[in-house]
């Protein structure tokens, strides 16, 4: 029976684990090829996108920004370029012209390789028609140049802070105010 109790707690753990993956900053190094504006419809995709003041929930009928890339082994990898605005997930990305142009501008060829390192958030999903937000574009020295995700592991510390905080706080006041309740309405 306690098993049965623990998978409410596993599902939570995942769900939570799995937002944290998609809104979470990644860097890739790639190589970009393409810049490109497209007419999208959104549908059931449409949480994956961003509105056009910023956030999400966008729905209907509206241009988007993809930067098109292909990484060291020959794979490729589309980016949309869209701002969060003051939306949810919380980047405050006001710049997806400049940051367009910063990509268009270091497009090349596979004779004249220029690396960059992406940083995005969100998933490529073929099937949904998903792609992740570039954030931020930067040249790097090739396409084995390490990138250490120094944002993230700063914000799940600060979490980690945070609901570290959050407990003491919540058990100290159990201890100090509601246990006494329970202790005089026993006794």
């Amino acid at each position: 029976m306690k098993r049965l109790r623990l998978i409410p707690l596993a599902v939570l753990a995942l769900a939570l684990l799995a937002l944290l993956h998609y809104v979470l900053p990644q860097t890739d190094v790639v190589r970009i090829v393409n810049t490109d504006i497209r007419r999208m419809d959104f549908g059931a995709n449409a949480i994956f996108y961003s509105r056009a003041e910023g956030g999400t929930n966008v729905s209907g009928t509206r241009d988007v920004r993809f930067i098109e890339t292909v990484d060291a082994d020959g794979d490729p990898m589309v980016y949309r370029n869209e701002d969060t605005g003051w939306g949810w997930p919380f980047y405050f990305k006001f710049d997806s012209a400049d940051l367009q142009a910063r990509a268009a501008d270091l497009t090349s060829t596979r004779e004249a390789p220029i690396w960059v390192a992406v940083r995005h958030y969100g998933w490529r999903s073929r099937l949904l028609s998903a792609f992740p937000n570039a954030t931020s574009i930067r040249r790097v020295e090739g396409p084995d140049a390490g990138t250490f995700p120094w944002l993230a592991l700063s914000i799940l510390v600060g979490l980690a802070v945070v609901g570290g905080v959050l407990f003491r706080v919540v058990q100290l006041f159990w201890r100090n105010t509601v246990r006494p309740l329970f202790d005089r309405g026993r006794g």
